[in-house]
């Protein structure tokens, strides 16, 4: 990046709790300046109060809502990199059984909402002279499983958008890094996903150790950290018990 006096300022969504909550708190251990966005501001603001980040909640599949994010980072100091981190799962339905509002939704936040974060911060990016777009997939942008067809599906999407905004910004000072997690237990994602069943969302877990929402940010904040001419395209990061999508050694370790 272009050398600077002040520190790199970084935009997360989905920053109110699991993987997004740990970027920001990385990213400012790191001495990144962080605007830390999602939808729950209490939440938002019990990060600020631990981490030092500036908050601005905002719902991500609201367009003006994204617009008056990006109007606030501009206002504030613009923009080194954006972390696309919001998304989620809803449902394991099979594909003849799938609820149609909930496959919409999936869309609506892991694409759309992606989409129009990333569309809005460019300009920022530009105005900067160089900067990085970073998505957090997941496995499930790599493979299919039973099951899974909705929110796999959703993640292809947002992998191809990442993938066909790289090739479009080749020659730009612009880097574009995909992070794709496998299994990551979080206190929210599972849960949300089973509609609050705990102990259905527990057994996802069981019987192996998976990566936590640490892991994750740290993987995020090294390939940020990377020197300016090195994109680090894309990254799986799963726990050692995990081989694929549906192959898990749950044997205790």
């Amino acid at each position: 990046m272009p050398m600077t006096t002040t520190p790199r300022r970084a935009l997360v969504t989905g920053a109110s709790s699991g993987i997004g909550a740990a970027t920001v708190r990385r990213l400012r251990a790191d001495g990144w300046q962080v605007v830390a966005t999602a939808r729950r501001a209490d939440r938002l603001e019990a990060l600020a109060a631990e981490t030092g980040a500036d908050v601005f909640p905002a719902d991500i599949t609201s367009d003006a809502d994204v617009d008056a994010l990006v109007a606030h980072v501009r206002a504030t100091g613009g923009l080194d990199a954006v972390v696309n981190n919001a998304g989620g799962a809803l449902g394991q339905d099979t594909v003849e059984e799938g609820d149609l509002e909930q496959w919409r939704t999936m869309y609506e936040l892991n694409v759309l909402g992606t989409l129009r974060v990333t569309q809005g911060v460019l300009p920022l990016l530009r105005e900067r002279g160089a900067g990085d777009v970073l998505v957090v997939t997941s496995t499930a942008a790599h493979g299919a499983y039973p099951g899974g067809a909705g929110y796999t599906a959703a993640k292809h999407a947002e992998r191809m958008l990442s993938t066909t905004l790289r090739w479009e910004l080749v020659g730009e000072p612009i880097r574009v890094i995909e992070v794709a997690p496998g299994a990551v237990a979080t206190e929210e994602f599972s849960l949300v996903r089973f509609a609050g069943d705990a102990e259905r969302a527990a057994k996802v877990y069981e019987g192996y150790q998976p990566l936590q929402a640490d892991d994750v940010a740290e993987t995020i904040a090294w390939t940020l950290s990377r020197p300016a001419h090195v994109n680090v395209d894309l990254v799986v990061v799963r726990p050692r018990a995990q081989a694929n999508n549906t192959t898990i050694a749950r044997t205790g370790v």
